[in-house]
C-alpha cells in the first residue's frame, strides 16, 4: 500500500524546523491576548476597529497553529503551549456563543426547586438572568442531562446569581474537562499507534478547543473529558480483564452522557471491544451490548436521583433539533425547497431530510460496529467514525460539535491526506463565526470591515513572521 504524506505549502516550511517553535508559540500567545483585548473592547462599546482586532487575534492563533505543524517539539512543550494560549482566554468574556448565560439562567431555575428540563428560564429565572440569555433559549427548557443540571444548580447556589462569578466557575469546569482531554488524547493515540505529538497538535492545540471549550465555556468540555477518559480507562483494562477498572471506565462514559447524550456512542465502542476480547461472535456481542445498556441506565437513574433533578431531561432530549441549523447538511434541501416553494414546503423537507439523516446514522454506526467487531478498524477509529456520522448527518451542527469527532480522529489518523483534511475543516470552522456572539444581521457592513481589517493584520503578521523565521535560520 502506498503511503501519501501531506506537507503544508513550501512557503512556510523554510529549513528552520528546529528554530521556529518558540517564535510560533509567542505568535499564538499574542493572538490570544489580542482576541481577549478586542473582545473586552467590543463588550465596552468600542467601534468596529475592536472587532477587527479580535478577529485578527483569532486569525493569528490559527496561523500559529498551522505553522506549528511543521515543527512539532516534544509533548511537554506542546502542553505548555496550550497553557500559554489558554491563559488570556481564561479572563476573556464569553466568546463565540452566549450559551453560558443559558447555563446561569437554567441554574437559577434549578436553585428555585424547579426542573430546568421542564421550566424555561423565562418562566423560572430572574429578569436579569433572562435578559442575558439568547432570544431562542429564553423560552426553551434545558436540553442537558442530569449531571450537568446538578452542576448548574450548585453554581447558582454558590454564586447567588452573580454572572461574573458564575462564568468564572463554569470556566473552571471547562478547564477540568480540558485537563481530562489532555490526559486522554495521547493515551488514545498510543492505543491507535499514532504519534503523540501529532495527536496533541490536531486534537488539543486545535483552535476549536481554545475557542469553544475555554473561550465559549461550553459544557462539551466536561462531556468530552469524561467520555474520552472513560474510554481510555476501559480499553486499558481489557487486556488483563481488570473488571473494576473496566467498570470505572464505563461509569465515566455514562457520566459524560449525563452531560450530553452523544457520549453514549463510546459505550458501543467499549462494548464491541469487550465482545472481541471475550472471543467475538454474535452471542458475546449481544451480551456485551446488553451490559452496556444496563450500565448506562444504572448511571442515568443514579445520577438523576442523586442530583434531585428527576427524569424531566428525557423529554427535553429533542430540544436542540428544534433549531434549523444552516451548517447541517440535512437542512440544506429544506432551505432550497423553502426558497423555491415557500416556508411550509421548506420545513417539511427539513423534517424529511432529518429522518433520512437519522436512518443513515444508524446504518453507518451498524457498519462501523460490524467492522470493529471483525477487527477491521481500531477502537479509536470506530469512535471517530461514529462521531463523524453523528455530527455530519445530525439535525444541528455547531462549530464546537466538530470536536466530538476531531478529538478521536486526531488520536487515530496517521500523517496523510485525511489528517490534513480534518485540520483544514477545523481551521475553516475556527474562523467561520465572529469572536463575539450576537446578531449581525443589521450590521453586515461592520462585520465586513472588521473581517477585512483582521485579514489584513494577519497577512501582515504572516509576512513579518516569515521574514523573521528566515532571518533566524540564516543566523
Amino acid at each position: 500500500m502506498q503511503t501519501v504524506t501531506y506537507r503544508w505549502p513550501t512557503t512556510v516550511t523554510t529549513a528552520t524546523r528546529d528554530d521556529t517553535p518558540e517564535l510560533v508559540r509567542w505568535t499564538g500567545f499574542g493572538g490570544a491576548l489580542l482576541l481577549t483585548a478586542g473582545a473586552w473592547a467590543v463588550s465596552a462599546g468600542a467601534p468596529p476597529l475592536a472587532l477587527g482586532a479580535a478577529i485578527a487575534g483569532a486569525g493569528l492563533v490559527v496561523l500559529a497553529w498551522v505553522l506549528l505543524r511543521n515543527a512539532l517539539p516534544d509533548p511537554l512543550w506542546l502542553r505548555r503551549t496550550l497553557a500559554w494560549w489558554c491563559g488570556p482566554l481564561l479572563v476573556a468574556p464569553p466568546l463565540f456563543s452566549r450559551d453560558v448565560f443559558s447555563y446561569l439562567a437554567q441554574g437559577e431555575v434549578a436553585a428555585r426547586g424547579l426542573d430546568p428540563n421542564v421550566v424555561s428560564p423565562a418562566a423560572g429565572a430572574s429578569a436579569e438572568a433572562v435578559a442575558r440569555v439568547g432570544s431562542y433559549w429564553r423560552e426553551t427548557p434545558s436540553p442537558y442531562g442530569p449531571l450537568f443540571g446538578t452542576v448548574e444548580r450548585a453554581i447558582a447556589e454558590v454564586t447567588g446569581g452573580d454572572p461574573v462569578l458564575g462564568v468564572g466557575l463554569y470556566r473552571l469546569v471547562s478547564v477540568l474537562g480540558l485537563l481530562l482531554v489532555v490526559w486522554s488524547v495521547p493515551r488514545l493515540a498510543e492505543i491507535a499507534g499514532v504519534d503523540e505529538r501529532a495527536a496533541l497538535w490536531l486534537g488539543v492545540l486545535n483552535p476549536l478547543v481554545l475557542w469553544h471549550l475555554i473561550g465559549g465555556v461550553h459544557n462539551d468540555a466536561l462531556m468530552l473529558g469524561l467520555m474520552l477518559s472513560g474510554i481510555v480507562v476501559a480499553l486499558t483494562a481489557l487486556p488483563g480483564m481488570r473488571w473494576w477498572q473496566f467498570t470505572a471506565g464505563v461509569v465515566l462514559i455514562g457520566l459524560g452522557a449525563q452531560v450530553k447524550l452523544p457520549a453514549l456512542v463510546a459505550l458501543a465502542v467499549v462494548g464491541t471491544a469487550l465482545a472481541r476480547r471475550l472471543g467475538g461472535g454474535l452471542v458475546r456481542f449481544v451480551l456485551a451490548g446488553l451490559s452496556m445498556v444496563v450500565a448506562a441506565a444504572a448511571v442515568s437513574v443514579l445520577t438523576s436521583l442523586a442530583g434531585g433533578s428527576g427524569f424531566g431531561w428525557v423529554r427535553a432530549l429533542g430540544t436542540p433539533s428544534k433549531i434549523n441549523s444552516w451548517m447541517a447538511p440535512t437542512n440544506w434541501p429544506g432551505y432550497l425547497a423553502g426558497a423555491v416553494f415557500g416556508p411550509q414546503s421548506g420545513q417539511a423537507m427539513i423534517s424529511s431530510a432529518r429522518i433520512a439523516g437519522l436512518v443513515l446514522i444508524l446504518c453507518g454506526v451498524a457498519v462501523v460496529v460490524h467492522r470493529h467487531l471483525r477487527g477491521g478498524i481500531s477502537e479509536v477509529a470506530a469512535l471517530g467514525m461514529m462521531m463523524s456520522l453523528i455530527v455530519v448527518l445530525g439535525p444541528v451542527i455547531q462549530p464546537w460539535y466538530l470536536l466530538w469527532a476531531v478529538l478521536p480522529l486526531a488520536a487515530c489518523l496517521p500523517d496523510g491526506p485525511w489528517r490534513a483534511r480534518v485540520a483544514a475543516v477545523a481551521g475553516v470552522f475556527a474562523l467561520l463565526v465572529p469572536p463575539l456572539a450576537g446578531d449581525f444581521s443589521g450590521r453586515v457592513a461592520e462585520l465586513i470591515v472588521a473581517y477585512a481589517l483582521g485579514i489584513a493584520l494577519v497577512a501582515g503578521a504572516y509576512l513579518v513572521l516569515r521574514r523573521a523565521r528566515v532571518s533566524v535560520a540564516q543566523s
